[in-house]
């Protein structure tokens, strides 16, 4: 059984007459990694807030069709028992900053302070992530105080120390640099090799080539294209839905159309340096 389940869904904000979602369905499965990319007003985070739960329980709507997380329905589950088992990175930090913690620290510990974690176990746990993400010497600033960067990365610390199964993550990379950038995905690397089912929203398509396994493309509130991530990122018509595709693979098809094709179309790097590498043998 899948472990996250669309089946015909269509969904519409309140006051508004345009359907965000139309009509979607899809099946996740636990422990991979996808990407979702797209137009911008495509869909792509209100898919993330459906699947999140956020959809219907905070922003309402006409919600129609079946939203499964472990066979049971975002309608039914409690707020309280989703967050515990699917975290959110959102794409804006300001957002998830509660406003009302005076430290870093305390902010990246409220969430296991709700679940009632033992501090000891708290305290280990927030330094630990706070290490892994490079703010360990912020933890004793306000974080109403912090740069939009720094906020992400104390927003991304909040949602891993909370051990969740699964991480929906909104664009985290949209505000860092590209050190700030590499640091992330390394610990989401970590985070799909431990096991964990990772569903990220990200518009830098080369890191989107280099680290997911399925792509969903979303274009009018639909799933306009899906497959295995070489399958989507090498095809031309990709384009089409207004999103990019790496340039490598533009790479390999202007390779391909000038008499000189390479044994496939790349989309990373690694691949085209391998790709020209044998070609010239």
């Amino acid at each position: 059984m899948a472990y996250i389940e669309l089946k015909d869904v269509s969904y519409r904000y309140p006051y508004t007459k345009e359907q965000a979602l139309k009509n979607v369905t899809y099946s996740f499965e636990r422990g991979k990694f996808y990407g979702i990319i797209g137009e911008n007003g495509g869909g792509k985070t209100t898919l993330c807030n459906l699947i999140r739960g956020l959809i219907p329980h905070f922003y309402l709507g006409r919600l129609k069709g079946e939203a499964l997380v472990d066979g049971v329905d975002v309608r039914d589950w409690d707020t309280g028992e989703i967050s515990a088992k699917i975290g959110y990175v959102f794409q804006n930090p300001f957002t998830q900053i509660s406003g009302i913690k005076e430290t870093v620290f305390e902010e990246v510990a409220i969430g296991l302070e709700n679940l009632g974690v033992p501090k000891d176990e708290m305290i280990e746990r927030v330094i630990n992530v706070c290490e892994m993400l490079n703010i360990e010497d912020l933890v004793k600033n306000n974080p109403n105080e912090l740069s939009r960067g720094q906020r992400q990365r104390v927003a991304f610390a909040s949602i891993i120390v909370m051990d969740t199964d699964t991480l929906v993550i909104d664009e985290p990379t949209s505000q860092l640099d590209p050190e700030g950038t590499e640091s992330v995905f390394e610990i989401i690397r970590s985070l799909k090799e431990s096991g964990k089912t990772i569903i990220l929203v990200e518009h830098k398509i080369d890191l989107i080539a280099e680290h997911c396994e399925e792509i969903l493309v979303m274009q009018g509130g639909k799933i306009a294209m899906s497959g295995p991530t070489k399958a989507i990122l090498s095809d031309f018509g990709t384009l089409d839905l207004g999103t990019m595709i790496p340039a490598t693979a533009v790479f390999g098809h202007a390779m391909k159309e000038a008499g000189k094709p390479l044994a496939d179309i790349p989309i990373t790097l690694d691949e085209a340096v391998e790709l020209v590498e044998r070609r010239g043998e």
